[in-house]
């Protein structure tokens, strides 16, 4: 067996992290540092059955700043030679309560602002430090959102986090394109996961979230697509030797795509 990948993944306690967690368990020589709210059993089991390193850890996203100093201290202990280190930004969440911002309160502006864009930034930053010297493929992949690029009534907070996302991650293509070696980055749209999101999405009245029907006929119709088979395609795009290529990618239903480069 060759070098071991090192891969590094925020909100692996349901949904599609987990379900993407449990992927790169799966791969040989895979190493996975999960980071979420509590650590999952099915993770663990997954690790066992595959011969897989995995280390888990409960953390509060909402302090980015701690956890990113807690990942240096970390990565300074790891040895440098890697197949690939790839850190995934997939923790995220919505507001308590899904709302007009005028009805927004201000614990779900900050915690909404934290963990979807203020923790991201911060584990990039130090995943970048720490790894610099490192002779080896690095990524960085991130997980944003459609609504990222599509305005919808009541997601302002949401909305704006993940288009901050898309920037953030196109301002460092730019910056990582001018250092030799530099990480290659993407910002992935999944589309429509059969979430808690999407489950949180359907439960709001629609007199606080307008499109809370087209979220319900969507789950009705069967046109959710699960975690496991999202997360698939995730891989695939990870795993492409284009992974990176261009900076802002969304799946479709034969796999990723992305826009064309801008003239």
């Amino acid at each position: 067996m060759g070098l071991p990948a090192l891969y590094i993944v925020t909100g692996t306690s349901r949904g599609f992290g987990e379900a993407l967690a449990a992927l790169l368990l799966e791969q040989p020589g895979a190493q996975v540092l999960a980071l979420s709210r509590q650590a999952s059993a099915t993770l663990q089991a997954r690790a066992v059955a595959h011969g897989a390193v995995l280390e888990q850890w409960p953390v509060d996203l909402r302090d980015g700043a701690a956890v990113a100093r807690r990942l240096a201290q970390w990565l300074a202990g790891q040895p440098a030679q890697w197949r690939e280190v790839c850190l995934v930004n997939n923790a995220a969440l919505l507001p308590a309560t899904i709302a007009p911002l005028s009805e927004s309160a201000a614990d779900d502006i900050d915690d909404v602002l934290r963990v979807n864009l203020h923790t991201p930034l911060q584990l990039t930053a130090q995943f970048l430090r720490s790894t610099g010297a490192w002779q080896v493929p690095r990524k960085v992949l991130n997980i944003s959102s459609g609504l990222a690029r599509a305005p919808m009534a009541s997601m302002a907070l949401y909305s704006a986090a993940k288009a901050g996302v898309d920037q953030f991650t196109l301002c460092l293509a730019l910056e990582e394109a001018r250092k030799p070696g530099g990480a290659r980055v993407c910002a992935l749209a999944p589309g429509v996961v059969d979430t808690g999101m999407q489950q949180q999405m359907r439960d709001t009245a629609e007199a606080q979230f307008p499109d809370a029907a087209r979220f319900r006929f969507l789950h009705a119709s069967k046109r959710l697509m699960p975690a496991a088979q999202a997360a698939c395609k995730a891989l695939d795009l990870l795993e492409s030797p284009d992974f990176g290529a261009r900076p802002l990618a969304e799946l479709r239903q034969g796999g990723a795509s992305a826009p064309p480069k801008a003239p």
